[in-house]
């Protein structure tokens, strides 16, 4: 069921995740969102590893927000290693960033990124865009199955 499939925030800054999470409370969403605070983590759970073995409490999701700038392993390393992944390569991914310096731009898109958008700067900004990706990514584009991921 598209409307309370989870949707993973690859994201470092505490209060960025914090104005997600309202965001996705105010839209009324019922989608889960699940929090990987860079991109070791995100690569952990993508795959259903240690902490996120348990894919009834960290399912696959159906959508990626993606930050460019994190620690261990940026944005950019992981769109790389998730479209490197045949089961996962379709899983789409939307990165979100401060960054709006287009070579940034260009090289997430060469590496698979489904779109690429600057983070609001109010939380009511980030509330009209959690309900426009609701509407485009989880409504119209639902097309990505829960399977195991092989490492």
């Amino acid at each position: 069921m598209i409307e309370r499939a989870t949707v993973l925030l690859a994201e470092d800054d505490p209060d960025d995740v914090l104005l997600t999470q309202i965001a996705f409370e105010k839209a009324r969403l019922a989608n889960p969102l699940q929090v990987v605070r860079d991109g070791e983590e995100a690569i952990a759970y993508l795959k259903g590893e240690g902490r996120y073995a348990d894919r009834d409490r960290f399912p696959l999701p159906i959508l990626l927000l993606l930050d460019l700038k994190m620690p261990k392993l940026n944005g950019f390393q992981v769109l790389e290693w998730l479209r490197s992944h045949p089961r996962l390569k379709r899983l789409p991914v939307a990165v979100m960033t401060s960054s709006d310096h287009d070579p940034d731009a260009t090289r997430a898109f060469e590496l698979g990124a489904d779109s690429y958008l600057n983070k609001p700067p109010d939380a009511e900004a980030l509330l009209a865009l959690v309900q426009r990706l609701h509407a485009y990514w989880l409504i119209l584009n639902g097309r990505f199955e829960d399977e195991e991921v092989e490492a």
